[in-house]
């Protein structure tokens, strides 16, 4: 497999990918891409609105068109994916030919500490957060590691 100059970010919601990711692009002049941002600006909306105008499913395809999209557009890219982007098998090959992945590990801890305030989750809306966040890491630690070639785990740790 001939990958390309690119380090993906993946990672539950809240471990640090945008901010990591741009502090990375900007310290290794390389472009920043968040693939959340990147299908709010291609459809005009908010994801939290295309959850509850399509449902998650349409957002699921959102985020492998996306994917696609970068896998030919892409080179000397960080990018960061949003945390349900590896769950697709096809979302998870994608992101091996596209560059070296990267998962930033995260604790619940810290994550309940981290999106405590955050409102703009759709999955995590309503409900006890920590079992949220639990019930989710619980499906997807094991994809996030079949993705991965690098583990970096980021509980405590702040990049400036």
């Amino acid at each position: 497999m001939n990958r390309k100059n690119n380090i993906i970010l993946i990672g539950f919601m809240g471990s640090g990918k945008t901010t990591f990711g741009r502090w990375i692009s900007t310290s290794h002049s390389m472009k920043f891409i968040d693939t959340d941002e990147y299908i709010e600006k291609k459809y005009n909306k908010l994801i939290k609105d295309i959850f509850r105008e399509s449902g998650e499913e349409a957002f699921r395809n959102m985020e492998t068109q996306a994917v696609r999209e970068l896998a030919d557009s892409c080179d000397n890219c960080v990018i960061s994916v949003g945390g349900g982007l590896p769950v697709r098998d096809i979302n998870r090959r994608l992101l091996k030919e596209l560059g070296i992945v990267v998962y930033l590990k995260t604790e619940v801890d810290e994550l309940v500490k981290r999106l405590s305030k955050d409102t703009s989750r759709p999955l995590l809306a309503g409900g006890n957060l920590r079992e949220k966040i639990e019930s989710l890491m619980t499906a997807r630690e094991a994809l996030y590691k079949d993705a991965a070639d690098v583990i970096v785990k980021t509980d405590g740790r702040r990049f400036e």
